[in-house]
């Protein structure tokens, strides 16, 4: 049992998953920052100076300190019951730009694999000696 799981675990489809594993996980820190850090600034400050991350909705004040909070942080830290909107936008934003760089992804190694289509194969040796008797044929006739 033990040698079967240590093929399996050595075969290149694991291991190329597991590299695809690590970096997507990379990738989705990026992409966090992109969306947190780059993107949703200047959106905010286009509306208004809105800052997303701290968009929330109260349901229920904080036990140990009454709002407003100025992040879902705080009032998480306050005891208060929270819809933490913004950082639903920002979860989405960020799942659509990981979504559309796979997307480009799978897109390249669909083209990368298309190849042109293999010539047809030549005639058979039996076809071949039947068109030289045909040939021969149509010469003497």
């Amino acid at each position: 049992m033990l040698k079967e799981f240590r093929e399996f675990a050595l075969k290149g489809n694991v291991v190329d998953m597991a590299v695809g594993i690590i970096i997507g996980g990379a990738f989705g820190t990026i992409v966090s920052s992109l969306v947190a850090d780059v993107l949703m600034p200047p959106i905010g400050m286009a509306l208004g100076g809105v800052d997303f991350s701290g968009l929330m909705l109260v349901l229920k004040e904080g036990t140990t300190t009454p709002g407003p909070y100025a992040t879902a942080a705080a009032a998480k830290a306050a005891g208060a019951v929270t819809i933490n909107i913004g950082l639903f936008i920002n979860a989405v934003i960020s799942f659509v730009i990981v979504a559309f760089a796979l997307f480009l992804v799978i897109k390249g190694m669909n083209t990368a694999r298309k190849q042109a289509p293999a010539p047809p194969p030549g005639p058979t040796p039996d076809q071949q000696l039947l068109m030289e008797i045909r040939d021969l044929l149509a010469r003497r006739g």
